[in-house]
């Protein structure tokens, strides 16, 4: 805790050169006064040296008190996130004002140059008896590295045995050595003892890093007095604030004050004089290093050393962050990550099996700011690492889930070998969104779907999420100031890392409990607070998208449920409601008999949106068990989409649809198409639409850029692209292109737009052309669909604005989510059917009938999956996924073959020859249109 300081200290008149100093290290009866006028001048400038150095380092790394309320001191997250300079210039001002200083400093080992270490002498504090009580702390240096040491002028030296530590000279001289005496003992009793202590680890492979300011102004204080220092020298000090508010480090204090907070006992990991982008680990040397070892030493002989040492070194850090957390500050574990996750053989059997699963756990419980800062080191240093990478922990991942054995009672969500390496992937992760091609962070503001009057959405309906899953930000990513909407490119594309054995180990019942168990309800409230049980569904990256649809077909499934009992619960008190949103419709009116249906449900009441979709066709007996609502669907989309109908566009090209702009129909009517693609989503049914990929990003709430024109014109993607790379300096003679466009509306009509005030005056050139090009990116992709759209998404929103949709997909997942897989594999389909009433995969008609099936066009194959799921589209992970059954229906007769669309069920006749089969199949699936009762 902290205290003030205690004891006499001379009034404020007198001169600074016969005021008495208190020494603040703790209230024990050894400290005493020390009188400038009885010691000598040394002494004197030693004592309040090292006050001014505690001010300095209780302001960067704190007291290491989690319970501190010293406004000064770093560890009470009030003190104010400083640069080493600004500290320096505090520092003074605090010990001349006799400010607070805590009783305890965290504890650091005090470092040397090289030369002194390898000499075995270290600098130490060595004050006087007098000045400093039996209780006090060593005080550690500033960072790693420093060439002249702040600890070495401050105090005086003693011997101490040196740290064992490895540097690229040494390493490379005991190669030498080994290579003479044919021996690799002394390699591997050093590679030992270096890597099975943090302590050792911490001091290897360490960056040279110029002196500190405030080792050169202390040097210019007078002997009497720190105090006399000059002004004009500590502003020099603080004047670096202003500079500082101007760089990328001054955008992140917040950031770093609120981990100072998660972080309690810890020292601030306040390295700012290197940058939260930087280490102080020398990369360069240390790739040189390991690339010298692994291709002299046979890798038998170092295998059995450095798995070992890892192991020990991981129990090590358990101990010490669980028994004593604060005598190792967070830098110095991040330096011994960077170390050790630079090995190029940690994909290797042995480390796999015991080594990287121990590393991996350890390194997860690193704190939220120093992950993010482990997050930026590898997407700014080690991109080229980063695959290795991946492709160990994804190896790791697999090996443990096929070589354990999994039950209800131990499930995978219980295996820490695979749970720590996924967390771990996480900041990988985001490292390689940080390292790809990122758009700028204002593109990603939520839709201003702000308050309106729309009749059909009633007054004040905003359309923003709500619930706290969809509210959710990944704290790594806050923390981070990113989001995956950010990335244009990634290094390495998403979908490396999915792990499909992972993906279809995991129950994803049991997972999708984890999920929404109270302890992950906290999860969102406090980022850092333990979950009691782990769920994959909040690290989805690693999940493919076949086995997120299901998480979220369990989330819509509970919902529609809960809608169920209010609804009995209703009319138990007398208020019977419906518990299905029944929708009754006409073939030939469809579009007019839903819209308008839908249309007073949202007006009465949008909640019921969210109950199970139970579609009648008038004069029709079938009965909605799942395949009339897929029929409903793939009706009403050809109907909305039809470029006749006004409300989109036809792109011959990419053979996209987009939002008409001059369309006449009213936002409700757009609403309630965003209605309907919620309602897909929402029921599991797949549609037949054809949106380009910036359709999605925006209903994620990006806005569009130059970029997305590629997927929904690519002609024009191509010419603006050639106008930005063309290098010639007569732009405007060549490309003879104003502000001004021009577009057409549904009637053919030209229309103009000014891209900027007397746009038609303003030719483009070199100087402006990016500015015209993302002008006219967002006039076609935002401004100009902008009402249409708005209403759009708050359709959409109104049935997924509860559902984790944002947390698990992506945008191109979303794709996949709505219109199902491209890949219309029947080899998968025949895998996975299932046969039933006598008939097996061996049986002569099966057989035959796939004969035909696979002969078949691919217009006809659709036809087929029409008429036997209801669909004619492929779901999420290819139609393996897709349960299809044939049973046996009666033996040889005339009849057509039947199916149950509900429930993928194809009734067969056992037709007496091949040729009776296929005339009877292409009859069916070719005019097989409306339900009846069998």
């Amino acid at each position: 805790m902290s205290s003030k300081d205690e004891g006499s200290r001379s009034g404020g008149d007198e001169s600074p050169s016969t005021s008495g100093l208190q020494s603040p290290y703790g209230t024990h009866p050894s400290n005493k006064s020390v009188s400038f006028t009885e010691e000598s001048d040394s002494m004197k400038r030693a004592a309040a040296k090292k006050l001014i150095e505690r001010y300095f380092y209780q302001l960067l790394d704190g007291c290491g008190n989690p319970n501190c309320d010293n406004v000064h001191c770093a560890s009470s997250g009030k003190a104010k996130v400083l640069t080493p300079n600004q500290a320096a210039a505090q520092a003074i001002q605090l010990f001349s004002q006799e400010a607070q200083l805590c009783d305890t400093q965290p504890s650091k080992v005090a470092r040397t140059s090289e030369s002194d270490t390898e000499a075995g002498s270290q600098t130490t504090s060595n004050v006087d008896d007098n000045t400093q009580s039996s209780t006090s702390h060593s005080i550690p240096s500033a960072t790693p590295g420093h060439s002249g040491l702040l600890q070495s002028k401050l105090t005086t030296q003693h011997e101490e045995k040196p740290i064992p530590h490895i540097t690229e000279e040494k390493l490379l001289k005991i190669l030498e050595t080994c290579k003479r005496e044919s021996s690799y003992s002394l390699l591997i009793r050093t590679l030992g003892e270096v890597f099975s202590s943090a302590d050792s680890l911490f001091h290897s492979f360490v960056k040279r890093i110029p002196e500190s300011p405030l080792e050169a102004l202390l040097d210019k204080a007078p002997p009497g007095d720190l105090r006399l220092l000059k002004k004009e020298d500590v502003r020099t000090l603080e004047g670096d604030q202003d500079k500082d508010e101007d760089s990328q480090e001054a955008a992140l204090r917040e950031h770093c004050a609120q981990a100072a907070l998660v972080l309690g006992h810890c020292s601030r990991p306040v390295r700012v004089d290197i940058g939260i982008w930087d280490t102080y680990v020398d990369l360069p040397s240390l790739r040189r290093a390991y690339a010298a070892l692994f291709e002299q030493v046979p890798g038998a002989t170092l295998e059995s050393v450095l798995v070992n040492a890892l192991t020990t070194l991981a129990a090590s850090m358990e101990i010490t962050r669980q028994f004593a957390p604060a005598s190792m500050c967070e830098g110095a574990r991040l330096h011994c990550f960077v170390i050790i996750f630079e090995l190029p053989v940690l994909g290797q059997s042995e480390y796999l099996e015991v080594a990287l699963p121990a590393i991996c756990k350890e390194a997860v419980k690193m704190p939220l700011y120093t992950q993010g800062r482990l997050a930026r080191i590898w997407a700014k240093h080690c991109r080229g690492r980063l695959k290795e990478l991946l492709v160990s922990l994804q190896q790791l991942i697999t090996l443990k889930v096929i070589s354990g054995t999994f039950s209800r009672d131990h499930s995978v969500q219980d295996e820490d070998a695979i749970v720590a390496p996924t967390k771990l992937m996480k900041i990988l992760y985001y490292a390689n969104i940080l390292a790809g091609e990122l758009d700028p962070a204002d593109l990603r503001q939520e839709d201003p779907a702000v308050l309106t009057d729309d009749p059909l959405l009633g007054v004040g309906f905003s359309g923003n999420k709500t619930s706290p899953i969809a509210q959710y930000e990944d704290p790594l990513a806050k923390e981070l100031q990113i989001n995956v909407l950010d990335s244009r490119k990634p290094l390495i594309p998403f979908t490396e890392f999915y792990n499909e054995p992972l993906s279809e180990a995991v129950e994803m019942d049991k997972d999708f409990a984890h999920f929404k168990s109270e302890s992950d309800a906290a999860h969102l409230a406090h980022s850092q607070c333990p979950v009691a049980k782990f769920s994959f569904m909040w690290y989805s990256f690693i999940l493919t998208p076949a086995t997120k649809t299901l998480g979220l077909y369990y989330d819509n499934r509970i919902r529609m449920y809960s809608e169920r009992r209010m609804s009995i619960y209703h009319s138990m008190v007398g208020q019977p409601v419906n518990p299905f949103l029944r929708l009754k419709v006409r073939r030939d009116h469809i579009i007019d008999d839903a819209l308008v249906e839908l249309e007073m449900v949202a007006m009465e009441n949008p909640k019921d949106l969210k109950k199970q979709l139970v579609v009648e066709f008038e004069g029709e007996q079938g009965i909605d068990e799942g395949g009339v609502s897929k029929e409903f669907f793939q009706l009403i989309v050809e109907e909305i989409f039809n470029p006749d109908y006004g409300m989109f566009t036809w792109n011959q090209e990419t053979q996209t649809v987009w939002f008409n702009p001059t369309s006449f129909e009213s936002d409700a009517q757009f609403s309630l198409i965003g209605v309907v693609l919620g309602l897909a989503i929402y029921n599991n049914v797949i549609l037949d639409v054809h949106f380009p990929m910036v359709v999605y990003k925006k209903l994620m709430g990006k806005r569009a850029t130059y970029y997305d024109l590629e997927d929904w014109n690519n002609t024009l993607y191509k010419g603006l692209t050639q106008l930005l790379e063309y290098e010639g300096d007569d732009i405007e003679e060549t490309f003879s292109q104003t502000f001004r466009v021009c577009y057409q509306d549904v009637f053919g009509s030209v229309l103009h737009h000014d891209l900027k005030e007397g746009g038609e005056q303003i030719p483009v050139n070199k100087a402006n052309r990016r500015e015209f090009v993302d002008l006219y990116a967002d006039f076609l992709l935002n401004k100009s669909v902008e009402k249409q759209f708005r209403a759009f998404r708050r359709g959409f929103q109104m049935v997924t604005d509860e559902s984790p949709l944002h947390l698990l997909f992506r945008p191109e997942e979303i794709e996949q989510l709505v219109c199902g897989s491209k890949n219309f594999d029947f080899n998968e389909l025949e895998e996975a059917t299932e046969y039933d009433g006598g008939y097996t995969a061996g049986t002569q008609i099966i057989q035959q009938f796939w004969e035909i099936v696979h002969r078949m066009p691919l217009e006809s194959k659709r036809k087929l999956l029409q008429f036997t799921t209801g669909s004619d589209r492929v779901p999420v992970g290819g139609l393996s996924k897709l349960k299809l059954i044939i049973s046996r229906n009666g033996p040889d007769s005339d009849r057509l073959p039947t199916a149950h669309t509900c429930f993928n069920v194809l009734l067969l006749p056992e037709y007496e020859s091949k040729e009776k089969l296929m005339d009877r199949l292409e009859k069916a699936i070719n005019y097989s249109k409306g339900f009846g009762m069998l």
